[in-house]
């Protein structure tokens, strides 16, 4: 092919061959694998089969398994068979296992038998990003996002989705049975309709039988849900799409955007989780005070009070769930609390003294209410009662402490939604539409943290560069 440029000739000899060496340059993220995996004590960390036995067919060393899929992680390749497929052909992934060519079934059981090693594995390279520095003013992003799990809706059952599916076979049943009866009326049924019917009627009847049974699982659950699929799956009720799948609690560092912790659960609320990830994200930064922010889902005053005990300075706003809010009239914002004299200033200048003390899912909450309301000129704008009454938490103090953190700086929020989220969009969008391909909580939360080792391990290339870190891996 004239004025082309031409390729090699498929059967032409070399006098040198060439060399894997050869094909991986010096500034190769593979490299960064190699040297980063090499320096790990898998002993340590509890991989299975990093100590050979003495007897029996040698296996693949787990530094072998465990750089095939970082690797492949890296490279947005996440199932078992594609893997054993590049491992044959990508020069790159040659280079790292010397040749070897594990066959698909030796690499998932490797995921899913070294789970909670895999995910120490990630917490060493936040360890490494520590040393390296790129942890700096220990301010920190908190939010939690759904992912899907191997598990369809459909095969997902709550109490109302068992009622509604209840509801939809006996209606099916009385249909059928309906339709047999007038037409056997107009004219007798032929052989073939008559078993037809019979034959849908016999199915529904065996599909309300297994629900049957479906739902005295349901009930022994202590959530009342049943996943068929995926046992650890849960309904999350996310924004109305009721997607079935884990709930991926995530920190991350505002500086560069690295998740310095994570954790997969299989709760849809956020309520409970805040002071446990800044805990998290305390330890793997190395730092005694740390700031956190996090959205209004993470709102609880139990939490703010433990992030104040702890030592966590907390930004979250708070949920915009006032029943008089949405009714039009006064809310509690309108009420100020004078701490000296121990009341509440309504909005037409009136004071509601503290009357009595309740107890609330243990909480105790002082109660404030005036005996003037059913004279003010307010009171239709204010309560339909006979008296507006305010409660207050006795910590309420904390809470009130955090609300003008957040005045004197709103601009945290926009930090948050442009930290975490920036980090759950990518990883969405590398996992693609399936996001997990593994079930439970133990397999899922592997997966997570390869997800999350990957995505930081990209960030540290774009942000130091390929050459420091196989410096910084080398001397550490």
């Amino acid at each position: 092919m004239k004025r082309f440029v031409e390729g090699s000739e498929r059967m032409q000899g070399a006098l040198f061959p060439d060399h894997l060496e050869d094909f991986v340059g010096e500034d190769n993220t593979v490299r960064v694998v190699d040297a980063f995996i090499d320096a790990l004590d898998l002993v340590d960390l509890g991989f299975e089969g990093a100590v050979p036995a003495a007897t029996g067919r040698p296996g693949y060393h787990p530094a072998v398994l465990l750089k095939i899929y970082v690797y492949g992680y890296l490279n947005r390749i996440h199932s078992s068979r594609r893997l054993e497929l590049e491992a044959g052909r990508n020069v790159e992934l040659m280079w790292l296992t010397g040749r070897l060519t594990p066959d698909f079934k030796t690499i998932a059981d490797f995921r899913r038998d070294n789970g909670k090693a895999i995910r120490g594995v990630c917490r060493q390279f936040v360890v490494l990003c520590r040393q390296i520095g790129l942890f700096g003013d220990a301010v920190v992003a908190i939010d939690g996002s759904k992912f899907k799990a191997v598990n369809n809706r459909d095969k997902n059952f709550t109490s109302a989705k068992m009622q509604r599916r209840i509801v939809e076979i006996n209606a099916s049943i009385e249909r059928y049975l309906a339709e047999m009866d007038a037409a056997d009326l107009a004219e007798p049924l032929s052989t073939v309709k008559v078993t037809r019917l019979q034959d849908r009627i016999a199915l529904l009847k065996a599909q309300m039988a297994e629900l049957k049974v479906i739902e005295a699982e349901m009930r022994r659950s202590p959530d009342a849900q049943v996943s068929l699929t995926d046992p650890d799956a849960r309904s999350m009720n996310s924004r109305g799409s009721g997607i079935v799948g884990y709930n991926v609690q995530a920190v991350v560092d505002a500086d560069h955007h690295l998740i310095v912790a994570h954790e997969v659960i299989t709760t849809g609320s956020d309520r409970a989780q805040l002071v446990e990830m800044a805990n998290q994200a305390r330890t793997a930064i190395g730092s005694e005070q740390i700031t956190v922010v996090a959205d209004r889902g993470y709102f609880s005053g139990r939490q703010i009070l433990a992030c104040e005990e702890s030592e966590i300075t907390a930004y979250v706003p708070k949920p915009l769930t006032s029943p008089a809010r949405a009714a039009g009239r006064f809310d509690k914002r309108h009420f100020i609390y004078d701490a000296d004299r121990d009341c509440y200033r309504c909005p037409a200048g009136e004071d509601l003294a503290y009357r009595c003390t309740a107890t609330e899912d243990t909480m105790k909450i002082r109660v404030y209410w005036a005996r003037v309301c059913g004279t003010c000129a307010l009171k239709s704008q204010c309560t339909s009662g006979t008296e507006r009454r305010v409660r207050r938490w006795e910590h309420e103090a904390v809470l009130d402490r955090m609300e003008q953190r957040l005045s004197a700086k709103p601009e945290m929020m926009l930090i948050r939604r442009q930290t975490v989220e920036h980090a759950f969009g990518t990883l969405k969008a590398w996992m693609g539409s399936t996001h997990f391909l593994t079930r439970t909580l133990n397999k899922v939360s592997a997966e997570m943290s390869l997800h999350v080792l990957a995505y930081n391990f990209k960030r540290v290339l774009k942000i130091i560069g390929i050459r420091p870190l196989m410096t910084a891996i080398r001397t550490r």
